[in-house]
């Protein structure tokens, strides 16, 4: 019975009120759904890693294998991979000696200037093991190294590779200890960006003319960025004591002239 009455009472109800009705029914489930929605879309951002989680910088290592195998290094670097690639630290030792060690990730730059400007009167000589990484940040260090007539240097097994190197010919002057590993390779776009082929080589090139400016700058003789250039972003060219010497990257311990900052 009482079924029967609910159901005449529908069929005798108004239109509007039947429209308002389903109107109303709809609409409460398009937010049911959509809350299911945000609630999946949510979960799926929760599970993608952060943009701070990605690598800002690829970093190649040397690989681990004999020193006599093709591509190898001529030593094996004693710092393991973990270490190298962390964001660079900076740790004041005894003598004045600034380690700084792992790589030069976007913005290192900015904490190295902080470094200098809270220790700069005791800071003698920095001492670099580091991959590589960013060549703004790079050629930033390298400035403010030569600006503060600060001597560098790559310790024996310590890792100074890709834009490390310009770090380094920053030194008023440049040591690099035996079996010290220093390499170079062409330089490449490092964002999470995809450019296209045009943007990449327009934009490699542009890098290519401001690293090679600023090694002209330091005194750097041309020689090494042409093995730089020789060698693809994924291989090092390893610089050998005899080369370091006669392309100006290490000093007889006698203070570069000239102060190319700004």
């Amino acid at each position: 019975m009482k079924a029967a009455s609910a159901l005449k009472a529908l069929i005798n109800m108004d239109d509007g009120v039947l429209m308002r009705g389903a109107f109303y029914l709809l609409l409460a489930a398009a937010a049911v759904f959509l809350v299911i929605d945000i609630r999946e879309i949510s979960t799926a951002e929760a599970a993608r890693p952060g943009l701070e989680t990605l690598p800002d910088v690829p970093i190649f290592l040397p690989p681990t294998t004999v020193p006599e195998a093709p591509g190898a290094p001529p030593v094996q670097p004693s710092s393991p991979e973990e270490v190298l690639r962390k964001p660079m630290t900076f740790n004041l030792v005894s003598g004045g000696v600034l380690v700084a060690e792992g790589t030069i990730e976007p913005g290192a730059a900015g904490r190295f200037a902080s470094e200098v400007e809270a220790r700069g009167e005791y800071i003698k000589l920095v001492s670099l093991n580091s991959p590589g990484g960013s060549v703004d940040d790079a050629i930033a260090m390298s400035k403010l190294i030569r600006e503060r007539n600060i001597a560098t240097k790559v310790a024996e097994k310590a890792l100074c590779a890709s834009s490390c190197p310009i770090v380094f010919a920053g030194g008023a002057t440049r040591s690099a200890e035996k079996d010290a590993v220093v390499g170079v390779h062409q330089v490449f776009n490092a964002g999470i960006d995809r450019p296209s082929p045009e943007q990449a080589m327009s934009s490699a090139q542009a890098t290519t003319a401001r690293v090679a400016r600023h090694l002209d700058e330091m005194g750097i003789g041309a020689g090494l960025w042409i093995h730089a250039l020789e060698t693809p972003p994924n291989q090092l060219y390893y610089l050998t004591r005899a080369e370091m010497s006669e392309y100006r990257l290490t000093t007889d311990a006698t203070p570069v002239a000239g102060n190319s900052a700004g």
